[in-house]
């Protein structure tokens, strides 16, 4: 049973909605709140947000989350956040917000380009990252080189997560698991590095670096100002807090050597953990958050974004769908798989495999129907999930079976495609927002409410279903993965040209 009065907050802060979610000592959902952000783009390829909304947001879903409980908010043990991994949440000398930059932004792709051809595997051989478009560092150096006042009048560099650690408890705090995860840290130590920065072209950049710390570790307590934007008791502990691939992976079970986690969200995520980081120029990044705690990362923004945008471009016009995601489920399973069906390419955001890469539906004819597109849509995600486990397959990683988070875990259809392609089991947890139970989990270590994260994983996360492998359809999916996979290739030199005319 859990222990009568306390409770956990866990934050999700992702590139679009922050949530907050407390929770009992097991585990168990009490009350949860919601906020959708706004971004902006004010160039092609910029993807940015008011940091000032992003905290007023974040008071909102606190307050409510405690109101809808119903407790005293002197009964939460601490808070945990976790965010979104990368992009640039950058305050000035004096802590006021200079500019927020998601992870969704591809502006720097020409730099990341040029970064990697000149210093891309000295990066790798320190960071077990090479350079790419959203990364930290090298939206930093596109900051340094196209805006210069900007860079002048640069406090300190923050991730998502930490902007609001900062506003919760003033503290300008950042810790290893994020760090590690925007190739700001030297592997396995987990440490900031003066050669790394030079190879970025950031030797100046050192003093913007913030204290770093471990992911429950205490980071601050809540001071008076945040206490009476957020309804929050003055003194609580904040933690430092997650990259959110790691928190959702604790939220859903996942904290073994060998374990793996999937993540459909806006971003596909593919992690393994292992008591040391893989290296291997084709895996992503890696990713620590603690002595002999590593996730060996295989992720792009071509996930569930992809119905996100169906969603909002064509479902919800209108408002003709009181339901819209399950209007989308249910077209799904309206369609018996054929080989011939149509593809989709899940690029709308771009591809680690090329700045140029972009999304489209292929194959279409005159009987296909809706529900034959977004079946494709479906797959198109679950292949681009199965390329980035080859990757980690083909580095020596190995695993038996995997769990699923995510928006995209709560589909009747999703998890059995996964589990039918990968010929492996998929687990889906009972929580639905393993973003924030990680965060809990966090807090729970930090607070001694558990020992360890073992511990906290066997009594705070439990299996909702599992999805057996269906022998008669991993044919079915093999030979059309094949043909995904021949399609990216042939649209390569199509989407060349495309950027070229964007260009010109």
């Amino acid at each position: 049973m859990a222990e009568a009065g306390k409770y956990l907050l866990g934050l999700d802060a992702g590139n679009t909605v922050i949530k907050a979610v407390l929770f009992d000592l097991e585990g168990r959902q009490i009350a949860m709140q919601a906020l959708d952000g706004q971004s902006s783009t004010p160039a092609p390829g910029h993807v940015e947000r008011d940091l000032g909304e992003l905290w007023r947001n974040a008071g909102q879903v606190i307050a409510a989350c405690i109101a809808e409980a119903g407790i005293s908010p002197g009964q939460i043990v601490g808070v945990g956040c976790a965010g979104h991994g990368n992009g640039l949440y950058m305050l000035d000398r004096d802590g006021a917000p200079l500019v927020g930059i998601q992870s969704l932004d591809t502006r720097a792709a020409g730099l990341a380009e040029e970064l990697a051809a000149a210093q891309g595997d000295a990066l790798h051989a320190l960071c077990l990252q090479k350079p790419w478009p959203s990364q930290t560092p090298v939206l930093l150096a596109w900051i340094k080189r196209n805006r210069p006042e900007h860079y002048a009048q640069a406090g300190t560099v923050l991730l998502c997560k930490d902007y609001l650690t900062y506003q919760l408890t003033g503290a300008r705090v950042s810790e290893i698991s994020d760090m590690s995860g925007c190739g700001l840290t030297k592997m396995p130590h987990c440490t900031y590095d003066d050669e790394l920065l030079d190879l970025y072209g950031l030797g100046d950049a050192g003093a913007l670096l913030p204290h770093l710390i471990g992911p429950a570790d205490v980071a601050g307590t809540v001071t008076a100002q945040a206490a009476q934007a957020t309804g929050l008791v003055e003194g609580t502990p904040v933690i430092g807090g997650y990259f959110d691939v790691v928190s959702s992976a604790l939220g859903s079970g996942v904290v073994a050597p060998g374990e793996a986690s999937i993540i459909t969200g806006t971003w596909g995520i593919n992690q393994v953990f292992s008591e040391a980081p893989v290296v291997d120029e084709r895996v992503f990044m890696a990713s620590g958050f603690g002595p002999g705690r590593f996730v060996n990362i295989e992720s792009s923004a071509t996930s569930a974004a992809n119905l996100e945008w169906y969603v909002r471009e064509f479902v919800e016009r209108g408002g003709h769908h009181d339901d819209p995601f399950g209007y989308c489920n249910d077209q799904v399973g309206s369609v018996q798989p054929a080989l011939d069906d149509p593809f989709f390419q899940p690029f709308l955001y771009g591809s680690g495999q090329g700045a140029s890469f972009r999304a489209g539906f292929v194959g279409l004819a005159g009987w296909h129907t809706e529900g034959h597109m977004l079946r494709a849509l479906f797959e198109g995600v679950m292949f681009e999930h199965c390329r980035h486990i080859g990757v980690l397959r083909d580095a020596g990683v190995t695993f038996e079976h995997a769990a699923m988070a995510g928006g995209g875990a709560r589909s009747p259809h999703w998890p059995q495609m996964f589990a039918d392609c990968l010929g492996l089991p998929i687990r889906v947890a009972e929580a639905q927002e393993t973003g924030a139970l990680g965060a809990a989990i966090g807090v729970a270590v930090a607070t001694g409410c558990v020992a360890n994260y073992e511990e906290g994983l066997a009594r705070m996360t439990r299996v909702k279903q599992v999805f057996d492998p269906d022998p008669a359809m991993q044919d079915h999916y093999a030979a059309r993965y094949q043909t995904y996979l021949g399609l990216t290739e042939a649209m390569q030199g199509f989407w060349a040209t495309q950027q070229a005319n964007r260009a010109g």
